[in-house]
């Protein structure tokens, strides 16, 4: 009897956890494709789907947050063809590092950020969302514009990018390229993200 209670609560909890991660796959495309995921400047462009890349992290451990980074990076990818200018660049350019570039460092921020998550809140529980909501996006950030310098620092169409800024080595050229973009789209996730994932686990506990 016990063991059959187990089974069905197990059956369950993984029904609502793969229902969970589809709705948070489901959002991150749909943010993806609508004015609501990118404010689009003339360099890289300001995202915002590190939110639920964030919330999914929180609310679905390190391997819901790597799988919600999957789907960013695969969107990521499918805007290089043609819906965005550096994207569709940088693929011309060197599609394998584009492919690496999109996608790598998406899952590693999910995946880190479920963990960071994790890890503070078994000793801060109310500070844990507020880690949580910035470290996706710093972790975006960073992870993201490591991969671009590795594959195309070198290339003529980031040098150009070098020129302009008046930088001389990669490390200026991401603080310069980054910018109040970076601080923009952090600030904005940090406070959206920590506000929906306690909000969303409030809700969840309660179910």
């Amino acid at each position: 009897m016990t063991t059959m209670a187990a089974e069905k609560t197990n059956t369950k909890g993984g029904t609502r956890y793969m229902v969970e991660l589809a709705l948070m796959t489901a959002i991150i495309f749909i943010m993806a494709f609508t004015p609501l995921g990118y404010l689009r400047t003339p360099g890289i462009s300001i995202t915002f789907l590190t939110v639920p890349v964030a919330v999914g992290a929180m609310i679905l451990g390190p391997a819901g947050g790597a799988a919600c980074g999957l789907a960013f990076g695969i969107t990521s990818l499918m805007q290089c063809f043609g819906m965005s200018p550096m994207g569709a660049m940088l693929l011309s350019i060197n599609p394998f590092g584009t492919a690496v570039t999109c996608i790598v460092p998406r899952v590693l921020e999910g995946f880190l950020c479920g963990l960071v998550f994790k890890g503070v809140r078994s000793k801060k529980k109310n500070l844990a969302y507020f880690i949580g909501g910035l470290t996706c996006p710093v972790l975006n950030t960073v992870l993201y514009m490591s991969s671009l310098v590795l594959f195309f620092y070198n290339t003529e169409y980031i040098q150009g990018f070098v020129e302009t800024l008046g930088v001389s080595n990669p490390l200026t050229f991401v603080a310069a390229f980054v910018g109040a973009q970076g601080a923009i789209e952090a600030a904005v996730c940090t406070v959206v993200s920590a506000a929906v994932a306690r909000a969303l686990a409030a809700a969840l506990k309660s179910v």
